[in-house]
C-alpha cells in the first residue's frame, strides 16, 4: 500500500500583517496637478528660476560650511557674471550642459520632413560638450578636471570654487551641491537596529511588494509568470516559508508599464486602402490587454491593498508628473477602498502599528508587547523615466543607474533633466520635483535590472546615521523579478518567478538560464 507524504502546512493559521497610508504632512510633495492650474501657457523658464531660488539657501548654507574655513577666503559672488578674475570667489547657479547630440525642437522643426528622421540616441555625451553655469544674469562656462569628476546632468543646483580665466572661462576647483535634506520621518528604530542586507528579519516585519514592467498585451507576454505573482501574493503557492512571507506583504505597489505599448500589424495598411463613401473606419484595438489586467488587479486587491502607478508605456500623458488612471479604467478592482490610483512620481507615508506577539504560558496564551514599536516610513516611488532620462547624459561606466539615483538625492531633485530632454508640466510658482525632504525608501521602476543601495548623508549633523534606501525594480515581463522591502530595517529581497523552459519574456529559455519557479535571493 502507498503511502502518501502530507503536505506541509504552517504550524498556526496565517494573518497577514496590515499597515497604513497615514495622510502626508506640509513638506509631503504633491504631484497632482489641479485642473484649475492646468494651463501650458506659461514659459519653461518660470521652472528654472523657482528651482533656483528654492535650493539656493541650502546650497549656500553648505557651501560656507566647506569652504569658509580655507586659509585663501574665497570670496562669494552673488551673480554669475559677477565673477573676479585671478581671485577665488564661488558662485551659485544651474547647471546646463551643451551637448550636440543633444536633441533640438528647433533643428527638428527646420528639417526636411520628406526625409525620414534619424532614430533617436541612447547617449547624448561626446568630447565636444561643454557645461555651463547660469542664474539670472547669464551664464559662464566651467572648465576643469573637477567638472568632469562630477558626472552633472542639465538642471542640477550647484555652487562652484575657483576662478575666472583670462579667455573668460571659470576654472573650478570644488563642486558642492545641497546635499540629502532632513529625513521625513523620526528615526524611531535608531541606527543601531537597521541591520540590512543580512537574513536577521523577523516573522513579524511587515513588507512592501514591489513590481514594474508587467508589460500585459505586449507581442511576448509574461501570463505565466504574472499568474504565479499573483497566487503567491494571495497565499496561494509556495511552501510553508513562501506563505509565511507573503502574509508579511502589506501592500503592493505597481511602478509603471503596467501595459505594453500597442504594436500594429500589417492589418493598419487597410487603412490606406479607399473606402466607400460613408463607411466607418475598422478600428484594432483590442480591450483584451486591459481586462487582463482589471481580473488580475481585481485578484490581488481582494487580498491586499494596491497602488499602481501610470509609465512611460502606459496609456496616460506622457508628461511629467503623469497623472493617476481613472478608476474606472480597471472595472471591478475599482470598487475596493485598498485599490489606489498614484501619480508618478508618487510620495506614500506608510505607517506599521505596534505588534504585540503571542507567547505560550503554561498551555495558555498570553499578549506582551514584542520589540516592534509603531514606525512611519515615507516612500518616494517613480516609474523611472527620470533616472533613464539622465543616464543618456552620463558615460556609463564610470556612472551607473544607481549611482544616478543616489545623485539625485544629494542634488535634492527627483528630475533635473526636465524640462530639457524630459517632458514635464510647464510649472509656474513651484517646483514639485524639488525634495524638500529625504524619503526613506527610494524606488525606480523600469529599470533593466535590479539594483540597491544605502545613501547616507556626508554631513555631520542630526542626519548623521540615518540612510535611504534606493530600490531600481527592474521589468517584471524580463526578469520575473518582484521586490520585498522591510518596512521596519530596509532590508531588501527579491523574489525570482520563471517556468522551465520559458524565459521571463514568454520565449523560449536559454540554456544558461535558472528554470526555478520561484527562487528567493
Amino acid at each position: 500500500m502507498v503511502t502518501l507524504k502530507s503536505i506541509p502546512t504552517p504550524s498556526c493559521p496565517l494573518v497577514r500583517l496590515t499597515s497604513t497610508v497615514i495622510p502626508p504632512t506640509q513638506m509631503t510633495p504633491s504631484f497632482l496637478i489641479d485642473p484649475k492650474n492646468k494651463s501650458y501657457k506659461h514659459q519653461y523658464a518660470n521652472i528654472y528660476f523657482t528651482r533656483l531660488t528654492l535650493l539656493r539657501n541650502a546650497v549656500e548654507e553648505r557651501a560656507k560650511a566647506r569652504w569658509d574655513g580655507l586659509q585663501s577666503e574665497p570670496l562669494h559672488v552673488a551673480r554669475v557674471l559677477d565673477v573676479i578674475k585671478s581671485q577665488l570667489c564661488w558662485v551659485i547657479g544651474t547647471v546646463y550642459m551643451d551637448m550636440p547630440l543633444k536633441p533640438n525642437v528647433l533643428e527638428d522643426i527646420g528639417r526636411d520632413h520628406s526625409i525620414p528622421a534619424p532614430p533617436p540616441r541612447e547617449k547624448f555625451y561626446c568630447d565636444e560638450d561643454s557645461v555651463m553655469l547660469e542664474d539670472e544674469s547669464g551664464r559662464i562656462k566651467l572648465v576643469g578636471d573637477r567638472v568632469s569628476e562630477e558626472r552633472l546632468v542639465t538642471g542640477v543646483i550647484i555652487a562652484a570654487l575657483g576662478m575666472e580665466t583670462p579667455t573668460g572661462d571659470f576654472e573650478v576647483v570644488d563642486i558642492c551641491t545641497a546635499g540629502l535634506a532632513t529625513f521625513a520621518e523620526e528615526d524611531i528604530l535608531g541606527p543601531d537596529s537597521m541591520d540590512v542586507d543580512i537574513n536577521s528579519s523577523s516573522t513579524q516585519d511587515e513588507y512592501v511588494a514591489v513590481v514594474s514592467g508587467l508589460s500585459i498585451g505586449s507581442p511576448s507576454p509574461a501570463d505565466a509568470q504574472i499568474q504565479m505573482l499573483v497566487e503567491y501574493l494571495t497565499g496561494e503557492v509556495g511552501g510553508p516559508d513562501d506563505q509565511q512571507l507573503a502574509s508579511q506583504i502589506t501592500r503592493l505597489i505597481i511602478a509603471g508599464n503596467s501595459l505594453s505599448l500597442a504594436e500594429y500589424s500589417e492589418e493598419g495598411e487597410d487603412e490606406k486602402k479607399p473606402r466607400k463613401f460613408g463607411a466607418s473606419a475598422q478600428a484594432h484595438f483590442s480591450p483584451h490587454p486591459n481586462l487582463t489586467l482589471s481580473a488580475h488587479l481585481h485578484d490581488l486587491t481582494s487580498a491586499l491593498p494596491v497602488h499602481i502607478l501610470p509609465g512611460e508605456d502606459d496609456p496616460s500623458g506622457i508628461i511629467l508628473p503623469q497623472q493617476p488612471f481613472p478608476r474606472a479604467m480597471f472595472g471591478k478592482a475599482a470598487a475596493f477602498e485598498s485599490f489606489h490610483c498614484e501619480s508618478n512620481p508618487a510620495w506614500l507615508r506608510v505607517r506599521c502599528d505596534e505588534i504585540e506577539s503571542s507567547i505560550p504560558n503554561e498551555g495558555r496564551t498570553s499578549s506582551s508587547p514584542s520589540n516592534h514599536p509603531p514606525v512611519t516610513r515615507s516612500l518616494l516611488v517613480t516609474s523611472g523615466q527620470p533616472v533613464l532620462d539622465m543616464c543618456k547624459y552620463l558615460p556609463t561606466p564610470p556612472s551607473s543607474l544607481v549611482s544616478i539615483t543616489a545623485s539625485t538625492l544629494r542634488w535634492r531633485h527627483v528630475a533635473p533633466t526636465a524640462p530639457d530632454t524630459l517632458w514635464c508640466h510647464p510649472y509656474r510658482n513651484r517646483d514639485p520635483f524639488v525634495l524638500r525632504e529625504t524619503p526613506d525608501i527610494y524606488l525606480v521602476g523600469g529599470m533593466p535590472q535590479f539594483g540597491t543601495e544605502l545613501v547616507a548623508s556626508e554631513d555631520e549633523s542630526d542626519r548623521a546615521g540615518r540612510c535611504c534606501r534606493i530600490v531600481l525594480v527592474p521589468s517584471f515581463s524580463q526578469t520575473g523579478v518582484l521586490v520585498l522591502i522591510n518596512l521596519r530595517t530596509l532590508e531588501v529581497q527579491r523574489v525570482d518567478f520563471g517556468v522551465e523552459g520559458l524565459s521571463a519574456g514568454g520565449g523560449e529559455q536559454s540554456s544558461g538560464d535558472d528554470g526555478n519557479a520561484m527562487a528567493e535571493g
